[in-house]
């Protein structure tokens, strides 16, 4: 999976080939879906019955299909196992940048609440990450729009896009500081489109 990232492959047609033994370049898009949604659901602390909901499969599908995952990713799997086993220790996991969430369901009694504490524990890490990453590009983009002193203004973040609505002198100006700003964060690559609109930017 670092590997897929690292040469810039998509990682949910790489996880379909590896997950339901498909040739890269034989991935169809319902696969590539079905690839996706294992990718998060999994990551997210989804179950088997969730996950078969969402790929509207059987019970016993869903299952092959994580058993496939972990299969191609024991690192992954070994990752999760570790952070719940941090987290009934602990009380709390953190995320990249050290921010707490507490799961106090772990220490009640019943097992349905200690089962939702064990995927808070898997969630939080990687969602938590994922949004101390994109505040830190937020605050970035909009110190260095008032700096510079554009006419633009960062107006929306949704999930890991950042919309800053901009006058059309300025376009490319502000192109290059979403780049800059969003990609040293931390170490990543980051895509810009621009529009009329938000919906014509996609």
């Amino acid at each position: 999976m670092l590997d897929a990232f690292a040469s810039g492959e998509d990682i949910h047609t790489s996880t379909a080939s590896n997950v339901f033994g498909v040739p890269f370049d034989m991935v169809t898009p319902e696969l590539r879906k079905r690839a996706k949604a294992v990718n998060f659901g999994i990551l997210y602390g989804m179950g088997a019955f969730s996950l078969s909901e969402d790929l509207h499969t059987t019970l016993a599908k869903a299952k092959e299909y994580i058993a496939s995952y972990f299969a191609a990713y024991p690192q992954i799997d070994n990752y999760l196992k570790e952070t719940i086993k941090e987290a009934y220790q602990n009380g709390y996991v953190t995320t990249l940048f050290g921010r707490r969430r507490y799961i106090p369901e772990l220490k009640m009694q019943n097992k349905n609440m200690q089962h939702f504490g064990e995927r808070v524990a898997m969630n939080s890490p990687i969602q938590g990450t994922a949004a101390d990453i994109i505040k830190i590009a937020m605050i970035r983009v909009d110190r260095k729009l008032k700096e510079l002193g554009l006419d633009a203004r960062l107006i929306l973040q949704v999930h890991d896009e950042l919309i800053v609505e901009c006058h059309k002198k300025d376009a490319e100006k502000a192109r290059e500081i979403l780049i800059a700003e969003m990609e040293n964060a931390v170490a990543l690559k980051v895509g810009v489109a621009q529009g009329e609109n938000w919906y014509d930017s996609h």
